[in-house]
């Protein structure tokens, strides 16, 4: 009887072998993921290793210490018996393909609702159904695949050290063989060994052929183990169609290797080992030196309240007090109110929770939670006001981990990113294109060069510089932006600030301030108990017009309500025994008698009869008029309020002349009015409170909310404003501007040192001690003007 062997994970078939496409497999498993990478040109998967899918020997028993549930619960971030969450750092993380394959295990196994790679930390975050399959299942299956994941009960940084050390030893390895064939080559720099055969030093010439072949040693390991990350990334990418940075790159140091060993086999020259050396020693110091950049940044985002956001604290004796979220301390009693992010691990104490867990799992339907029951951090109360005891700190980290949740990116395109492959790609055919005219010239005016030419327009056009000036210069301004109060979720949004041409802006909470706002109130008296249901109803919104006149209310004492209910640009509703409020807009409390309203209104009606309003007062945010003066120079500016047109006049005299206001706008209208101008080619920035501007926020190229010190955060914004900062909106967008053209510059500089290099190469004249010199030079000097020109623009932000 023929023996099959299954083709994915090379174990016996036996007697029932499945056969697809001509190959076997034990099992649907294997047969499954083998669809799934041949029908997403990945079978090069197989290429890498024969029985590629193969469960390590090791595999069997290892991870059994996973069906302990105390083990799984310090393991996983997300916990409520049916969905988890896990973050598994797997090491062998290479390329855009891993992350294919990680991102799309939802089609492995049904199970898996999502994965998303983080590809810096070499990490992915799965959320799974462990009714379908356990911990110990999905570790399991992500081994078979070929992406065992390394797990430790320590915490996560020596995950980050493991990484660390990982490049350290090859930077030191690159870093000690430039060292030593540096020193090598200085008699091939000055001619030592031509005057030597003349009667000079007669060792050098003696011992010139050792010297090579040392050299020769010193670029076995650079190549092969310090290089090999760019020959791989290279070679997934052809085999992706992809033709990414590191094709280049990798074709660089191949030719560089080659030419230069042919060199001292054949007895024709020194070679260029020195430059091959140090290529690789430069691109890996950038690559360094952009991790440490990246976790500088993660560190200021952990400890240095990335999110200016804040939660209310009920002290002993019953006071309210906003204090800052990485102030909570274990045992703290939170008061989290409607649309608030729970920032904590806690217990409910008081209160009905029907809590949104999408934040944490992309699961949207909400779950109903009672007194003693655990809420997980992330969680996002719906239904009116809640009391929780903590039991334990915040993390920021984890509520930057939430911002970036696959679940909350938007379909917007990252120009940058494209360019940067564009110039990949580009730079590759124009490079080869040179090399293949220049080589064809030199075969009909002197054939004993062309070869030489054509290895040496390869060897000095290499793209390091280019592949440095972006990570360096929208790393370094995302850290600077943070130190100024402008938080972004990430480098490609301030490539996309720099491209907005229009500009609008919410009213209420966004260009005016609660905290200075006055009310006074027209109606019928309220009774005690219609005071106190107000008060309680309003403790339990978020709005800025709730916030603002629940601070100017009588205290009342603290009840829980029996029912609340916010209706999204409407009002209000809360219930206490027998008696119902609804706090809102005219016609959402049933008046249907009263007259518009020029001014800001909050109405009120008692078990269905209209009591009354509250006219409010708006304050302006300081500098707002100048502050729109300067954007209306080179944006388009609009107001989407869904307020009524009582300001109208007092806006008219803040704002530019014949700037478009529209009133009256629910929150679907403002999202549809930017969607027309995006369908008109425009690029527009939107500037909301993070409420009811949701969805306007998500579907500008831009969303940008404006931060009090009230607990709301809203995955769809694109960045976060301190709001006393807001009058600077404007020098961020600039500063965004100049960052692109820092970039744009650091490109020039880098096709300027190509340009001298291929003068050389082309006319055949190309020593190795220019390449020596031009290579790192470029890298050097382009890694320094970005970090200095980026140091300069944000001095001027202060």
């Amino acid at each position: 009887m023929e023996k099959h062997n299954c083709y994915h994970c090379g174990n016996n078939c036996g007697s029932e072998a499945i056969e697809y496409d001509n190959r076997d497999f034990c099992c649907n498993g294997c047969k499954t993921v083998y669809e799934i990478f041949s029908s997403n040109d990945l079978s090069y998967y197989y290429d890498l290793e024969s029985a590629a899918g193969s469960t390590p020997e090791t595999i069997e028993g290892k991870y059994n210490f996973l069906d302990t549930d105390t083990i799984v619960e310090k393991l996983t971030e997300f916990n409520d018996g049916e969905l988890q969450v896990i973050n598994l750092y797997i090491p062998t993380i290479h390329c855009s393909s891993c992350i294919w394959v990680l991102e799309n295990m939802n089609k492995l196994h049904p199970g898996i609702t999502i994965s998303q790679v983080d590809f810096p930390k070499k990490t992915v975050r799965i959320s799974y159904n462990c009714k379908k399959i356990t911990l110990k299942e999905l570790v399991i299956l992500l081994a078979q695949i070929g992406y065992e994941p390394y797990i430790s009960l320590d915490d996560h940084d020596n995950k980050k050290k493991k990484i660390d050390r990982s490049l350290i030893y090859k930077l030191g390895v690159a870093g000690f063989a430039f060292g030593n064939v540096m020193f090598l080559s200085f008699p091939d720099y000055f001619d030592l060994t031509t005057s030597a055969s003349s009667g000079g030093e007669y060792w050098l010439n003696q011992y010139q052929h050792l010297f090579r072949w040392l050299m020769f040693a010193f670029s076995l390991p650079v190549v092969f183990y310090a290089g090999a990350d760019y020959f791989i990334s290279a070679y997934k990418g052809l085999r992706s169609n992809i033709l990414n940075i590191d094709v280049p790159i990798s074709l660089g140091i191949l030719v560089l290797f080659v030419r230069s060993t042919l060199e001292i086999i054949f007895d024709w020259g020194a070679g260029f080992f020195d430059s091959l050396t140090g290529l690789v020693f430069f691109l890996l110091l950038g690559k360094f030196f952009q991790q440490k950049t990246y976790s500088f940044l993660s560190f200021e985002r952990d400890y240095k309240s990335y999110f200016p956001i804040a939660v209310t604290k009920i002290a002993s004796d019953g006071n309210e007090e906003n204090v800052q979220v990485h102030d909570i301390k274990p045992g703290d009693r939170l008061l989290i109110r409607n649309k608030e992010l729970i920032p904590v691990d806690g217990i409910l104490i008081n209160g009905k929770a029907n809590v949104d867990y999408s934040f944490v799992t992309g699961e949207s339907e909400p779950v109903r939670r009672i007194s003693g029951d655990k809420l997980f951090a992330g969680g996002k109360q719906l239904q009116g006001p809640i009391e929780i005891e903590a039991l334990k700190s915040v993390s920021q980290s984890y509520l930057t981990q939430l911002w970036s949740n696959s679940v909350f990116q938007q379909d917007k395109s990252s120009r940058f990113q494209t360019i940067t492959d564009s110039i990949g790609k580009r730079f590759t055919i124009g490079v080869l294109s040179i090399a293949m005219i220049a080589t064809l010239f030199w075969l009909f005016a002197d054939p004993s060069k062309a070869m030489n030419v054509f290895t040496a327009v390869l060897i000095i056009a290499c793209p390091c510089a280019i592949a440095l000036a972006s990570p360096f210069t929208l790393g370094n301004m995302l850290r600077i932006f943070g130190q100024r109060k402008f938080y972004l979720r990430d480098t490609n949004t301030i490539e996309q600030l720099a491209q907005v041409d229009t500009a609008i802006f919410d009213k209420t909470g966004t260009i005016t301030t609660a905290r200075e706002s006055s009310a006074t109130y027209e109606g019928m008296p309220l009774t005690a108990a219609e005071e106190s249901l107000l008060k309680n109803t309003l403790r339990a919104s978020n709005h800025p017009l709730s916030r603002s006149l629940y601070s100017m209310l009588t205290e009342q004492n603290i009840v829980t309500l029996d029912d609340y209910e916010e209706h999204l640009g409407k009002g209000l509703e809360g219930t206490f025994g027998d008696r119902n409020i609804k706090i809102g807009s005219s016609e959402y409390v049933g008046n249907t008698k009263e007259n518009q309203s020029l001014n800001t209104s909050v109405h009120i009606a008692s078990n269905d009869c209209y009591k009354g309003k509250f006219v409010f007062h708006n304050q302006y945010r300081e500098g707002v008029s100048e502050l729109f003066s300067l954007m209306n120079q080179s944006l388009q500016l609009a107001i989407l309020s869904g307020d009524n047109e009582g300001e109208k006049s007092v806006l008219e005299k803040l704002l530019p002349k014949l700037t478009p206001m529209y009133f009256d706008q629910k929150p679907k209208d403002k999202l549809d009015f930017i969607a027309s101008l995006q369908n008109q080619g425009k690029k527009v920035m939107m500037v909301g409170d993070g409420l009811n501007d949701s969805g306007a926020l998500a579907q500008a190229e831009v969303g940008i909310a404006i931060s009090e010190n009230i607990n709301v955060f809203s995955p769809a914004c694109d960045g976060i404003l301190d709001a006393s900062k807001f009058n600077q909106l404007y020098n961020y967008v600039i500063a965004s501007k100049k960052a692109m053209k820092i970039i744009k510059l650091s490109f020039l500089l880098s096709l300027a040192y190509n340009a001298i290099g291929l003068y050389f190469a082309v006319t055949g004249q190309l020593e190795p001690v220019i390449a020596a010199i031009l290579m790192p030079l470029s890298s050097i000097s382009v890694v320094a003007f970005t970090t200095v020109t980026t140091n300069i623009l944000g001095r001027k932000l202060i």
